[in-house]
C-alpha cells in the first residue's frame, strides 16, 4: 500500500512547531482548505504509514475526550485524533466514549441530578449511572470532565473539572482553526457509539453526524475523517450519506456486534475476520479496526503468541489495519513487556509498539501520541527500522 507523506518531525520539533504555528503553508486560502478538509491533500492513503491515532485524544495524560485531551494528541505528534459520539436528549451530539457519564463527570456532585440516577440495559448490559439520553445539552453542560481510571493514571487527576463535555461540531470548529494555524489538514476518527440503541431510542446518530459532516465538508471520499462503529450496519447506513472512508471495528472472537444480536444474525467476529467476512467488509468500508488481541493473541500468562494471517488477509482485500489500544501503563501491555509489579508504571511500550509495527499493521490508536510517534517513526519510509 501507499506509505506516501512528508518525513515526519520529532517530538520536540512538534512541540517547538505546534508552539509557534510555524509549519510552512502555501498561501491563506490553500491553509483555510487544509484545515477544514474541503480539498488539498490526498485522502487516507497518503497519511504517514504506520499512521498514529491518539485515543480520545491523549487519554494517557488527560481526562479523555476533552478539547485538551485532542488538542495535547495534536501537539504530541497524532496524525488522526479520535471522537466517540454519543446523542444528548434533544439530539446533539456529543464526545464520550460511552452514555454512562458518571465516570467521566462530576455529575454525581450535582444534587440537581441526583434522581437522574437509573439503571438501563446497553446492548444487552445492565449498566447503572447518568446517561447522557436523559440530559439535554444545556444541563450537560454544566458538567466537568474528570479522569476515568484515576487508580491507574492518578497524575490525570490533576485536570479533573478544567474542561467541558465538547459537542462534536466544537471539535470540528476546533479543527479548523487548527488546520488553519497549522496549515495542515487535521485528521478525525470518529465512532457512532451503540447506534442500534440510540436509534430505537428516536436519537439516530448517523444522519445528524452526516448532516455536521456535510456542514464542514468532511462527507467527501478525500475527506480528513474516519468513521467507525463496532455495528457494521451502522458503516452500510453511513456509506449511504456520505463518501468519506469507513471503518469497521471488531471486538473478541466469539462476540456478535449488537446490530447482529438484534438482527439475529449468527455471524460473529470470528467470521467477520475470515476471507469471507473481510470480502463482506470491504463491500462498504476501507478498513477494519480490531482488537490487537485478533491480530496476536495473548496466552494464559498474558504473553503474545502466535500471530494470525488477518493482516495478510485484510490487505489482500485492499483494508487498511488500525488495531486498537497501546497504552504504556504495565497493566495494559503484554506480560514479556511488563517492568516492576507495578499496574500503574510505565513498561517497554517501544517494545511492544514494535511488535506490532513488524507485523505490518497500518496504524495503530494509542493513549500515548508522543510514545506511538516515536517507535512509528522507525518504520516511516526513510528511516531505518531500530
Amino acid at each position: 500500500m501507499t506509505q506516501g507523506g512528508a518525513a515526519r518531525r520529532t517530538v520536540l520539533g512538534a512541540a517547538v512547531l505546534a508552539a509557534t504555528g510555524a509549519i510552512a503553508t502555501g498561501t491563506a486560502g490553500s491553509a483555510v482548505a487544509a484545515g477544514s478538509g474541503r480539498g488539498g491533500a490526498g485522502g487516507y492513503r497518503d497519511l504517514p504509514v504506520p499512521t498514529v491515532i491518539g485515543h480520545r485524544g491523549s487519554s494517557g495524560y488527560r481526562p479523555e475526550h476533552t478539547l485538551g485531551s485532542y488538542q495535547l494528541a495534536l501537539d504530541l505528534g497524532a496524525d488522526v485524533v479520535e471522537q466517540d459520539l454519543v446523542p444528548t436528549k434533544d439530539g446533539h451530539l456529543v464526545c464520550r466514549h460511552e452514555n454512562e457519564i458518571g465516570g467521566t463527570t462530576d455529575v454525581a456532585d450535582h444534587p440537581a441530578f441526583a434522581s437522574r440516577r437509573t439503571t438501563k440495559s446497553v446492548d444487552g448490559v445492565s449498566v447503572t449511572g447518568w446517561f447522557t439520553e436523559d440530559f439535554t445539552l444545556a444541563e450537560l453542560k454544566t458538567l466537568r470532565a474528570k479522569e476515568r481510571i484515576p487508580a491507574v493514571r492518578q497524575r490525570n487527576t490533576l485536570y479533573d473539572g478544567r474542561w467541558a463535555v465538547p459537542t462534536f461540531e466544537e471539535v470540528l470548529r476546533w479543527a479548523e482553526r487548527e488546520g488553519e494555524r497549522r496549515g495542515k489538514r487535521i485528521w478525525l476518527y470518529v465512532e457512532t457509539k451503540h447506534p442500534t440503541y440510540f436509534r430505537s431510542l428516536g436519537l439516530a446518530l448517523e444522519e445528524p453526524l452526516a448532516r455536521l459532516l456535510r456542514r464542514y465538508g468532511r462527507d467527501g471520499r478525500g475527506a480528513a475523517v474516519f468513521l467507525q462503529s463496532f455495528e457494521p450496519s451502522s458503516i452500510q447506513r453511513l456509506s449511504r450519506l456520505v463518501s468519506a472512508p469507513r471503518v469497521v471495528l471488531l471486538s473478541a472472537a466469539n462476540t456478535r456486534p449488537w446490530d447482529f444480536e438484534v438482527a439475529k444474525d449468527p455471524r460473529t467476529v470470528a467470521d467477520l475476520v475470515k476471507p469471507e467476512g473481510l470480502k463482506w467488509i470491504a463491500s462498504f468500508a476501507q478498513g477494519i479496526g480490531p482488537t490487537l488481541d485478533l491480530i496476536v493473541p495473548r496466552d494464559a500468562d498474558g504473553r503474545l503468541g502466535t500471530p494470525t494471517t488477518l493482516v495478510e488477509d485484510a490487505h489482500a482485500r485492499s483494508l487498511v489495519l488500525h488495531p486498537y489500544t497501546a497504552r504504556n501503563e504495565n497493566s495494559f501491555l503484554p506480560a514479556e513487556y511488563r517492568k516492576g509489579t507495578d499496574p500503574a508504571a510505565y513498561g517497554d511500550a517501544f517494545g511492544a509498539f514494535r511488535r506490532y509495527f513488524e507485523l505490518g499493521i497500518d496504524g495503530i490508536f494509542t493513549d500515548n501520541p508522543d510514545t506511538g510517534l516515536l517507535a512509528a517513526e522507525a518504520f516511516r519510509p526513510g528511516r531505518g527500522v531500530n
